[in-house]
């Protein structure tokens, strides 16, 4: 897997990487991650730019609420075992 580029964000770090004919971006808050595959052949030829594009503030504002979310479960969880 090779790391295309990082994409700087207050709440949390984007990555951006290249493996198999697929864009792979990651987000990651904490010890939570976050990815969604693309596959090249779904890209009209833009690459890096095109994906960047995807990522605005409206998409990137619901991945931080499905951390919130992740957090809330993954604590549940804990507590019931306590």
């Amino acid at each position: 897997m090779r790391t295309i580029a990082e994409l700087p964000h207050p709440a949390c770090k984007i990555t951006l990487f290249n493996m198999n004919q697929k864009y792979i971006v990651k987000f990651e808050q904490g010890p939570l991650e976050q990815s969604y595959k693309i596959s090249e052949l779904e890209l009209t030829g833009g690459g890096a730019n095109e994906i960047f594009q995807m990522l605005d503030e409206e998409f990137i504002a619901t991945v931080v609420e499905r951390f919130k979310t992740m957090r809330s479960d993954f604590s549940a969880a804990y507590q019931r075992q306590q």
